[in-house]
């Protein structure tokens, strides 16, 4: 999934002549929703490189905040530092009376972004919205066909097989129909991968035979305008003077500095080279709370870091084998040396901040002796040979994946398990992951929108088994009870569904949790306006330079 053509380098001098286009742009035009923007410039010192810049092919806050926040909108949108759902393209939506037609009135005048590489003719409307959701619903579309990837998180979801037609009621109406009640619809909507591409873009695109070009020089009608990637450096953006949204976009350029070390990040958010920095290291937090020129904000995470085991691998298939390897995992130790105070324990496949959480649900406890004896039971009293996979990026649900994995492989080998560490580059990872190489997996998740359908379902639904689902696990009797519990819109119902789907868990471990992490956000004090957002990514709209 996260192996694609990335952009070339653009030529030094044409980047200048664009840059200095697009200021006198945004300084001279504006429009009556949006003043001039001010001359302000934000550098944000970034943990890793975009996969790509097409929203529906990813799942990692990365590409996220490369992409979705920056060039695009979505018929609806979570607030900015909530999970919350407003109006974005779709001013407003209406649902009959049998919870299965949502019919959706978009906005008038919203304009698509004017690019080095794409002079729109019109103004955004239905057929954007047609061709976003059919290109991933329809394998016969023949932008599909040009360009044929995968959309893990509309199959994660399951929204291939929920909607059963999108029609086009008007130049500014939409109706979808969905073939059963789905609760959270409305949030899976203002998820990242409906963001709503140009249909004339794309017929462009298709035109020209450069399909593959919406995933290297995005057009949406998002706060900045994509101008130059430069692959492991720098991405630049300039502030929309169009946006629709009112004197949302306050910044003229959002660069992106790519800095993988996360000590080095720190240092040049210290040294003002950068003003907003991502996944700042537990044990740097402190040296970040003394510096005058920086604001360290922090939230309780809504997030969880585990390690999936393959189900599908010889011995993972066997629970026993499974409690074992959990039951051997001395997670204090990992909270303590990993998370160094900044965690808690988790026990369920989903945050204590998630409503429908099960609190009387108890993780095994730490015990090498009876793990041993697990194993003997499984068909394994000496032990077994596998493959534990650590994560190559720091995230907020894991700060350091390789001291993890290292702490596992030392609590394995205590019961005759041996465990060889395996990394690869973190698009490599995640697509080598999916195809489900790999035994035992540092993985983690952050909440996309703030239902329980997200965790359960999108991590551990048989609809996710290709997708987000690195367990590959596939259980009826727990799929029977998220696919209730998204069934009906009545909250004690669904909360009653997804506490049992949770019992289910803990019996079969398909895999371990770890930990909970607090989420930091380091930003010069010269910033106005950041928040912590919690379902992971960071947004720049809204947010000004002194």
């Amino acid at each position: 999934m996260k192996k694609n053509s990335l952009l070339r380098a653009v030529r030094r001098s044409a980047l200048a002549g664009a840059v200095a286009t697009a200021a006198l742009f945004a300084a001279t035009a504006g429009n009556a929703a949006n003043a001039a923007i001010p001359n302000k410039t934000l550098i944000y010192c970034s943990e890793g490189s975009p996969a790509g810049f097409d929203p529906a092919q990813y799942t990692t806050g990365t590409d996220f905040t490369a992409n979705t926040f920056t060039v695009y909108n979505r018929l609806v949108e979570f607030e900015r530092g909530g999970t919350k759902v407003e109006p974005g393209l779709a001013e407003k939506w209406d649902v009959s009376p049998d919870g299965l037609t949502y019919t959706f009135h978009l906005r008038h005048g919203v304009k698509f972004q004017t690019t080095s590489f794409f002079k729109p003719t019109r103004e955004f409307n239905a057929d954007d919205v047609l061709f976003t959701f059919n290109r991933m619903l329809d394998p016969n579309q023949p932008f599909r066909k040009a360009y044929n990837v995968q959309f893990p998180y509309f199959t994660d979801l399951g929204m291939d097989k929920l909607i059963s037609k999108i029609e086009k009621v008007d130049p500014y109406t939409v109706k979808f129909t969905l073939k059963e009640v789905s609760a959270p619809f409305i949030q899976n909507m203002a998820m990242e991968y409906a963001s709503i591409l140009s249909a004339e873009y794309a017929d462009k695109l298709l035109k020209d035979g450069k399909a593959a070009d919406i995933n290297q020089y995005p057009v949406g009608t998002g706060p900045f305008i994509f101008r130059s990637y430069t692959k492991d450096a720098t991405i630049r953006f300039d502030g929309n003077p169009d946006y629709w949204k009112p004197n949302a976009v306050q910044i003229s350029k959002l660069i992106f500095s790519i800095t993988p070390d996360a000590a080095v990040r720190v240092q040049k958010l210290k040294s003002n080279e950068c003003q907003v920095m991502s996944y700042p290291r537990p044990g740097d937090i402190a040296a970040l709370k003394s510096a005058s020129n920086v604001d360290t904000p922090s939230q309780a995470g809504f997030n969880e870091g585990y390690v999936a085991y393959n189900v599908t691998k010889k011995g993972l298939d066997n629970t026993d084998v499974r409690r074992a390897l959990d039951m051997a995992i001395n997670k204090k130790a990992i909270i303590d040396s990993v998370y160094q105070g900044a965690g808690q324990p988790a026990t369920a496949p989903m945050p204590p901040t998630q409503w429908s959480y099960d609190k009387n649900l108890k993780s095994q406890a730490y015990d090498t002796a009876k793990a041993k004896a697990l194993l003997a039971k499984a068909g394994y009293p000496n032990g077994l040979e596998i493959t534990l996979w650590a994560m190559p990026v720091q995230r907020a649900y894991n700060p350091n994946a390789r001291l993890m994995a290292e702490m596992i492989q030392a609590d394995w080998a205590k019961i005759g398990v041996k465990a060889n560490i395996v990394s690869y580059e973190w698009g490599e990872y995640l697509k080598r992951a999916h195809a489900g190489e790999h035994d035992a997996l540092l993985i983690g998740w952050t909440g996309d929108n703030g239902d329980p359908d997200n965790w359960l379902g999108t991590l551990l639904g048989c609809d996710a088994v290709k997708g987000s689902n690195f367990s590959k696990w596939c259980y009826k009797p727990f799929d029977d009870l998220v696919v209730k519990g998204r069934s009906t819109t009545d909250v004690a119902a669904r909360t009653k569904a997804y506490t049992d789907a949770q019992q289910i868990f803990a019996q079969q471990l398909p895999f371990s949790p770890i930990a909970h992490s607090t989420v930091y956000q380091p930003v010069s004090k010269k910033v106005t306006n950041m928040k912590i957002e919690p379902l992971g990514y960071a947004r720049f709209d809204g947010v000004g330079m002194q």
